[in-house]
């Protein structure tokens, strides 16, 4: 209940929230077993905006940490990993026999992934693999994530861990056998909770309602401003406390963040 009340709080969109839809996540997050401290990166409430109701909804996230825990739960798995994959890296794609990769090779400073990869091995020796380019985690984002297409959300705020959660979560639900535990975390991630137990999924269900992730308002900017010149809190803070920035929005903490290193040398 604590931490419920401290990401409510600490958020000042999510406060906002229809606080049934608030306990609903919660609850989804308890019965799951995982913590929803946002500095975790187990599961996730993150507030949503219905725009035809003119109301805020809390959304359940799991996050690939919280899937992969579930599955060092259920006692059947003997490796299970999610990792970035960098140019030199990938040695051979091959979709029918397998992948090869020379994890040896160190990326350079600055270099961005060119794709990712999840791989599992069972206690019976049953292994699995997904490696899914850049683009294609891309084009997947773009397809599911209505908050992605207009530029900010989480895919936006941190789009390495949401593509390793995406190729962890596509191989899990197609690949793995799923606990009772793992269908429900499966069913409930990207969704709003209801009392009946069922799930809505704003995100990438728009024709059911024109749901659009909310932004800060002026007087939070302000202060949110305020507190980055004070060296009180980073952009990445920010963000993982679950703060949404328009990209103008976004550009000017970075851009006043960049100052403050600077003033540092």
């Amino acid at each position: 209940a604590t931490s419920v009340l401290q990401i409510a709080n600490s958020n000042a969109m999510l406060i906002n929230a229809e606080p049934k839809s608030i306990f609903n996540a919660a609850c989804m997050a308890a019965t799951l077993n995982l913590p929803i401290q946002n500095g975790l990166g187990f599961a996730y409430i993150l507030p949503f905006k219905n725009s035809r109701t003119n109301t805020t909804e809390a959304q359940f996230q799991i996050g690939y940490k919280g899937f992969i825990q579930l599955a060092q739960r259920s006692g059947q798995f003997k490796r299970l990993v999610a990792v970035p994959v960098y140019q030199k890296q990938l040695v051979k794609k091959d979709f029918i026999n397998g992948f090869e990769f020379d994890w040896e090779q160190e990326p350079k400073d600055g270099e961005l992934p060119i794709g990712y990869y999840a791989y599992f091995r069972l206690l019976n020796d049953f292994s699995a693999e997904l490696y899914m380019s850049h683009e294609e985690v891309k084009k997947h984002a773009l397809r599911y994530s209505q908050s992605y297409k207009k530029h900010y959300g989480v895919w936006v705020d941190n789009f390495e861990a949401m593509a390793l959660k995406t190729v962890l979560k596509l191989l899990l639900s197609k690949q793995a056998p799923l606990s009772v535990e793992m269908q429900s975390a499966v069913l409930a991630d990207q969704s709003i909770v209801k009392d009946s137990g069922e799930f809505a999924y704003p995100d990438n269900e728009v024709q059911e309602a024109e749901y659009s992730i909310m932004t800060v308002s002026d007087d939070v900017f302000a202060q949110c401003k305020q507190n980055i010149l004070n060296r009180e809190t980073t952009l990445q803070d920010l963000c993982d406390n679950g703060f949404e920035f328009s990209p103008e929005q976004y550009a000017e903490l970075e851009k006043l963040e960049n100052q403050n290193v600077s003033n540092e040398s």
